[in-house]
């Protein structure tokens, strides 16, 4: 018979921590909408051209290609960082995790 354990535990950061924890939510939340909004912007060219396609406009629509990249993407981020300044305050692994969850 197996017995399972549970531990809980509460954090208690400090002012210092609590702006870095908030500026590190923010952070990746603006990273995972500026390439979401770029995959949307992707998708809706290709909508137009695939309505001109259907309208007789274009004999063809080539596109769309794949979706972003993973790793396409977490290259961006340094090229990011320096349009940015304030990505640079935060880590760098939770910025590529927003864009592996995206």
């Amino acid at each position: 018979m197996f017995i399972h354990k549970a531990f809980k535990f509460h954090l208690y950061p400090n002012q210092k921590q609590m702006e870095l924890i908030h500026k590190t939510i923010g952070c990746s939340r603006f990273v995972f909408n500026l390439f979401l909004g770029k995959q949307k912007e992707k998708d809706a060219y290709w909508s137009i051209t695939e309505e001109m396609k259907q309208n007789g406009q274009l004999s063809s629509n080539h596109w769309k290609g794949d979706y972003l990249n993973k790793y396409e993407t977490i290259k961006e981020l340094p090229e990011l960082k320096k349009q940015y300044s304030f990505l640079k305050e935060v880590d760098s692994i939770a910025l590529q995790k927003s864009v592996e969850n995206l």
